[in-house]
This record gives C-alpha cells, sequence and structure tokens, in this order.
C-alpha cells in the first residue's frame, strides 16, 4: 500500500465529488483550524481495489489515545481497502457510514470465513483486537465513512 498526497488538482477534484454529501468541518478546542489536516492518496489500501483517500481531520498529537480520526472515502464502485487487523497495534476500530453504501466483511484470522455486511447512511461497525476487517464500496455514489481508531486498554 503506497501512502501519499495528492496533487493539488486531485484534492480540487476529490471535494467536489464528496461536497455534496460533506463538508468537512473541524471545531477542535485550542486550534485555530477549520477543516481537515491533511489528505492522504492510498493506492491499493490493504490490497484493495483502486484508490482510497483518508481526510486526516487532526494531527498526529492532537488526539488523546486516538491514532485517526479521519474520514475515508471510497470515491467509484468497486474501490476497496483490503483486509487487514489492527491487533498488532492493539487498538480497535469504528467505522460510522457518513454517506453512500457498501459491503463491510469481517473474519477472524487469515484462514477463517468471512462474513459480510451490508452498509449504508447510519451503519457503525467495530472490530477489536485481531480480528480481520475490509469494506468496498457498492453503489454508484463516494462511500463517505468516518474512521475512529484508538488504542486497546
Amino acid at each position: 500500500m503506497s501512502r501519499t498526497e495528492p496533487t493539488d488538482q486531485e484534492k480540487k477534484e476529490l471535494l467536489e465529488k464528496i461536497e455534496p454529501f460533506l463538508t468537512p468541518h473541524l471545531h477542535h478546542f485550542g486550534s485555530k483550524r477549520n477543516t481537515f489536516a491533511q489528505i492522504d492518496e492510498r493506492e491499493k489500501m490493504y490490497g484493495g481495489n483502486g484508490v482510497v483517500y483518508l481526510l486526516q481531520m487532526f494531527e498526529e498529537a492532537e488526539l488523546v489515545n486516538n491514532r485517526i480520526g479521519a474520514y475515508m472515502i471510497l470515491p467509484e464502485k468497486g474501490t476497496s481497502a483490503g483486509f487487514h487487523t489492527h491487533g498488532t497495534r492493539n487498538e480497535q476500530e469504528l467505522y460510522i457510514v457518513i454517506h453512500g453504501e457498501g459491503l463491510y466483511f469481517e473474519k477472524e484470522n487469515w484462514e477463517s470465513g468471512i462474513k459480510s455486511v451490508h452498509i449504508q447512511k447510519g451503519s457503525v461497525t467495530t472490530i477489536r483486537g485481531n480480528g480481520f476487517h475490509s469494506v468496498e464500496n457498492s453503489g454508484n455514489d463516494p462511500l463517505i465513512i468516518f474512521v475512529i481508531t484508538t488504542n486497546e486498554p
């Protein structure tokens, strides 16, 4: 998985694509910044398909006990983030679907069977410990998910 910063033109096109569904405003105590900190472009994220974008809402040290607070955008039908685990980093993760629809997949380990769940606006998923999960855009609109990754106690 490569992590790069998109060009200014790519950022503009992405923001235009999500503008009807999301305006990423931030009101963070003690900060004058009122929008995302950066945009990450991840091609074949965790072995998935296409390009996934993360609108990182916070700078690295701005959240206590959290690693990520970001909008994950899967812009096209078939775009996906492949299976991955957070157990090696002792984390748990929440996905909150803001817009679009997709499929959320989970499994116990690399060899186990896969459970799939249809997700849409308002859906919330969680994964803990060594569980594996993946997500795919199955609709015609961008799939926009707010992701919160926290450290497990």
